[in-house]
């Protein structure tokens, strides 16, 4: 199967005029989506785990968010070694470094004999999800042609929120499993680690990575059977005028005066989707619907439903970012998350039951703009010759924000409550003034094409 775009020669390379092999597109774009399901998995499952964990090592508010954000802190490892072997080795051999990192952190978790062990496992963990939250994007965009790239790249999102939900089900079936009902929802994490790594190693390399490690003729046949001869070609050219001679990929060249404005754009985003609050609702559902009166069992089920939204509302995102645009999307969750958490924060002070509402409504919309489309935007903002480095310092920022976040919600609810929902109200604001006023839309551009955009702020 094959898509025709007519040819008009006016219209920027890469949108227009090639015969693309979509089936051969999504192909990999799914297969290297699967480190964003395992991601996912390992984000979602320590919300049903966490009453048993709270039995099982005595966990108090500081140690329930400890436990909850190492996961943050071995993402932020990942990144750094998955930044060093994208650029020395390539996209390719970090997804399956990945794929074997979760397959052993989710039977380490799962075989844990007390609270320090645990979460020394789930900072491995983190390692994979680091390396997985950088690569898969990364990857899926400079694979993508432009009219589709938002689409591919939001696929990554997508099976975040699968892997969210599937482990939501799975979670509160093993809800009645006995005390060691934790122990299976972490273990059975190895099965999709294990189906992630066998189909990483169908996964051709990047072209654009294959260019600037010197090897255009392995680029040109990725490219080739991406587009055909006359993509592949043109494709070529523009990559070859985007890698500069002598220029070197390091942290220094990130923060040159020309990159800089990227690399800060970057950064914004990935703090401002963490610091905007929602992944509290995420991690910590049980707690958060414990505060209204509800059961252990309506808490996992909550969870349940929370996922089910989150995936419905990232199909639409996908069906829109690239028609509607990234900005407009961006302002829109961000505008409209700050109104639903004073209604959340005001219905929390009552204890009202209502709130679930406003809650699964702050999911859809975060899941329908900031969640898939700063993905898409960091994948999409950074140069060529820089992408690895600042895709690396970007997601950094994005793990340290999460970090933050989860470990200070406990805390922060156990003495404050309901304002903290304000808190994250404010945060929004000052995210719908960053991106009104910093951001560009990038839409149907290829990478090369941007980078003439994104260094000029």
């Amino acid at each position: 199967m094959a898509t025709i775009i007519p040819r008009n020669d006016t219209m920027i390379s890469g949108t227009t005029g090639y015969r693309f092999h979509t089936v051969y597109i999504l192909g990999i774009s799914f297969i290297s989506a699967l480190g964003g399901y395992l991601f996912g998995f390992d984000f979602a499952v320590i919300s049903g785990a966490l009453p048993f964990l709270q039995q099982q090592f005595s966990l108090n508010a500081y140690w329930e968010g400890f436990a909850t954000g190492s996961l943050a802190l071995g993402a932020i490892a990942g990144c750094m070694v998955a930044g060093s072997i994208a650029e020395k080795y390539g996209r390719r051999p970090g997804l399956l470094l990945a794929a074997g990192i979760f397959t052993v952190s989710s039977l380490l978790m799962a075989v844990a004999t007390g609270r320090d062990f645990f979460i020394l496992s789930r900072f491995v963990a983190g390692i994979g999800v680091g390396m997985a939250s950088m690569l898969s994007p990364m990857y899926i965009a400079e694979i993508a042609p432009a009219h589709l790239r938002g689409r591919m790249v939001a696929i990554n999102q997508l099976t975040i929120v699968l892997g969210i939900l599937i482990t939501n089900l799975v979670n509160y079936g093993l809800r009645n499993s006995g005390d060691d009902a934790w122990r299976y929802m972490f273990g059975l994490g190895a099965v999709p680690a294990g189906l992630f790594f066998i189909g990483t190693l169908m996964l051709p390399e990047s072209p654009r990575w294959l260019m600037k490690d010197g090897r255009p003729e392995k680029a040109a046949a990725v490219l080739k059977r991406i587009g055909g001869d006359d993509f592949a070609a043109a494709s070529m050219r523009l990559i070859g005028q985007s890698l500069q001679p002598g220029e070197k990929t390091n942290y220094r060249a990130v923060f040159n005066s020309r990159m800089l404005p990227a690399v800060c754009a970057g950064i914004g985003l990935a703090v401002f989707q963490q610091l905007c609050g929602i992944n509290v609702v995420f991690n910590y559902a049980p707690r958060i619907f414990e505060s209204i009166g509800a059961s252990q069992d309506d808490q996992l089920l909550q969870t349940v439903f929370i996922g089910g939204v989150n995936v419905v509302f990232t199909v639409l995102a996908m069906l829109l970012v690239d028609k509607v645009g990234r900005k407009p999307l961006m302002l829109a969750g961000a505008g409209v998350l700050a109104v639903l958490y004073v209604i959340v924060a005001n219905l929390l002070a009552t204890g009202s039951q209502t709130v679930a509402w406003f809650l699964l409504s702050a999911i859809a919309m975060y899941a329908m703009s900031l969640a898939p489309v700063t993905w898409v935007l960091i994948s999409e903002i950074f140069p060529n010759s820089v992408r690895g480095a600042a895709t690396t310092i970007a997601i950094i920022c994005l793990w340290l924000a999460y970090f933050v976040l989860v470990f200070t919600f406990p805390v922060l609810f156990e003495n404050a409550g309901y304002l903290s929902f304000y808190i994250y109200a404010g945060v929004c604001i000052a995210g719908f003034l960053f991106v009104y006023w910093k951001i560009r839309e990038t839409k149907g551009k290829t990478l090369e094409e941007l980078e003439g955009i994104m260094t000029k702020h």
